[in-house]
């Protein structure tokens, strides 16, 4: 039995199975996701969700489902399974035996005396997925029929039935290809064994998604299914079928599968699942590489990039990927800011974050490689033009104080991490002085020092710690002001002062990082990250549900979210050193029931701030695994 498995009993209780997602990825930016089962719950899911540059930056569900019919004796068996308004059909689960997840998800069907098992991966380089049907025995001949759903939208989209789909198809070699509208590229299915396609054109209306239907939105889909492909399938025989963007040589498909086979880490352990998940999230694309933020629906953002990047590249030890993104990223500074949104018609530049975390990312690699020279030869030119931006001011209101602490914001804008907007506005707009920017600017400020011999940097730091000790610490309350605006301070208790505890360079003596990290623990903390309001303030909310408004106004008001407990972890154990180690490391340990909950082998978003502490969000989050894999290697250099 592999480490992450399901058995019968709970493959066909829908409402256990269903909550279980599968995500898996390429470097070429494609994704294919779906439940345990295959049955989609989420516009998000599809076998092949992939890029269509030349429609726009977003991705497209091309091939949503495949379903298969087991044909013996004269008798059909239909393994598939969609949702439609008051059932389930045609509920091919109940033939579900067995759910593996190692080497790659591998699904096996007894039916009478038929023996099934269906594996799925993604083509490592190519925007091509590729499933192994294996048919382990069977009393009498087998014929297996693969009737492919088709959406062809974009994957924030729904498809509806319409007149001008293009019906037509082209014979290729071991299949066919099919270009349903103009502006797409064709999608090639092919397999590796000699079948007949038959073409029989047809729509399937009202597929439901019961995800969407709980988060709020448009949850209905119209799929078109062009035919299907039929074949005779033997005793201990595998067949792969293919469908990408481009044709393959039949014959190789097999191998094509092995060979993807052989790449993966295993599975077989909770820290190989983190680092399979960190590899996940690098994509290469026209010759750019880049981190994407979460899966199924987030692109690639700035801030999310450089707080994720050392621990989905440097923990396994993996430099070469962390300088590409780095790269990448140096080409998209402008001034002070980087695009905080990477994908969609919605790129902007409000995060005044993401450039102070940039030079902590470098300050990571530094850390982990030890090589000072390369951030120097290509980085330190970057790291001062961003310096020099901020003092000089930027958009958004952006600017140096005359006491040194950095301020940012306009009404109706929010320039944080905590940047929820409803129609009421920013949740959080956190307009000032914000604690963790100024953590992280008298850090950038430090490092840069460190990196350049430039002592106006060093003097300017100074001012800094002295303006943020007066004006952010309290003694009595003992711990740190969340925003400082024109003298006005918001106590609230947020876990944005974590930083101050936890970066290379900080401000606090011992006795107050303590204090600071005590009121954390007892406000905050829980197995599943921090929250972000302490459940003591009226405003908070202990649950993430309901339609965008409600989500949206929840989302930085107690929900709890993994990522920070990395720092967390990092300012315990620079305070408390080995007498910390088993505190922190029962906390990534509690991680390990996670694996099969929500994102199989991965780590969600974000979780409810009250127990049971459930995982909601992306199925899937860059920072959450990235952070958790950071978490252990600290907890090894102890």
């Amino acid at each position: 039995m592999s480490y992450i498995h399901f058995d019968k009993t709970q493959l066909i209780n829908l409402n256990y199975s269903l909550e279980k997602e599968i995500i898996r990825s390429n470097r070429s930016g494609c994704y294919t996701s779906t439940t345990i089962i295959g049955c989609n719950t989420r516009k998000y899911h599809g076998l092949l969700v992939a890029p269509q540059p030349q429609i726009d930056t977003q991705l497209h569900v091309l091939l949503s489902n495949v379903h298969e019919t087991v044909i013996q004796k004269g008798s059909s068996f239909n393994l598939g399974i969609n949702k439609y308004p008051g059932n389930y059909s045609p509920r091919g689960h109940k033939y579900l035996e067995d759910y593996d997840s190692e080497p790659n998800p591998k699904l096996t069907y007894r039916v009478g005396g038929v023996v099934l098992e269906k594996e799925i991966i993604l083509d490592t380089h190519a925007d091509r997925v590729m499933i192994k049907y294996t048919l382990v025995s069977s009393h009498s001949p087998v014929t297996l029929r693969l009737s492919p759903f088709l959406a062809f939208r974009g994957y924030h989209g729904l498809c509806k039935a319409n007149t001008y789909v293009n019906k037509g198809f082209q014979r290729i070699d071991g299949g066919i290809r099919v270009k349903p509208y103009e502006a797409y590229s064709e999608l090639s299915m092919q397999l590796s064994k000699g079948n007949e396609f038959v073409a029989a054109p047809d729509w399937y209306y009202n597929i439901e998604y019961i995800r969407e239907i709980e988060r709020g939105y448009d949850y209905q889909e119209d799929l078109y299914v062009p035919g299907f492909f039929e074949f005779g399938i033997e005793n201990g025989e595998s067949v792969v079928f293919s469908a990408g963007l481009e044709d393959v040589q039949p014959d190789t498909l097999l191998k094509a599968f092995a060979d993807e086979v052989s790449r993966r880490i295993p599975r077989d352990n909770f820290e190989n699942c983190l680092k399979n998940s960190a590899t996940q999230f690098i994509s290469r694309r026209g010759g750019e590489t880049r981190v994407i933020a979460g899966y199924p629906w987030f692109g690639w953002w700035g801030r999310d990039t450089f707080i994720a990047l050392p621990g989905l590249t440097l923990t396994i030890e993996d430099k070469e990927t962390f300088l590409e993104v780095m790269d990448t990223m140096s080409k998209d500074l402008i001034g002070a800011l980087f695009p905080n949104v990477g994908s969609g018609v919605m790129t902007n530049m409000n995060s005044i974050d993401a450039p102070l975390w940039y030079f902590w990312a470098l300050q990571q690699y530094v850390i982990f490689t030890g090589d000072v020279q390369t951030v120097k030869e290509r980085y330190l030119p970057k790291c001062k033009g961003i310096i020099e931006s901020l003092m000089e001011g930027t958009e958004f209101n952006i600017h140096v104080q005359e006491d040194g602490l950095l301020y940012g914001g306009q009404d109706g804008i929010a320039l944080t991490w905590m940047d929820a907007v409803t129609v009421d506005g920013p949740v959080t707009q956190r307009k000032g002085c914000p604690v963790e920017i100024n953590a992280l600017w008298y850090n950038a400020l430090c490092f840069y020092y460190e990196l350049s011999g430039d002592e106006s940097k060093a003097e300017l730091a100074e001012a800094v710690k002295m303006s943020f000790l007066k004006q952010f610490w309290n003694e009595k309350k003992g711990y740190l002001a969340d925003v400082v605006d024109d003298g006005k301070k918001d106590w609230s208790i947020r876990p944005n002062m974590v930083f101050a505890t936890s970066l290379p360079y900080t401000m606090l003596t011992e006795d107050q990082k303590d204090s600071v990290l005590e009121v954390i623990k007892a406000n905050l903390f829980t197995e599943r990250g921090l929250r972000t309001l302490a459940p003591s303030d009226p405003r908070y909310q202990g649950y993430y549900q309901g339609n965008q408004y409600e989500r949206d106004n929840a989302y930085h008001q107690g929900t709890v979210w993994p990522w920070l407990m990395g720092h967390f972890a990092e300012g315990y154990l620079t305070l408390h050193g080995k007498s910390g180690k088993r505190f922190i490391e029962n906390i990534v340990k509690s991680f390990d029931k996670v694996m099969t909950q929500y994102g199989i082998g991965t780590v969600a978003e974000i979780y409810d701030g009250d127990p049971p502490h459930r995982p909601k969000g992306s199925i899937s989050q860059a920072w959450s695994v990235g952070e958790l894999l950071r978490m252990q290697y600290l907890i090894n250099k102890y």
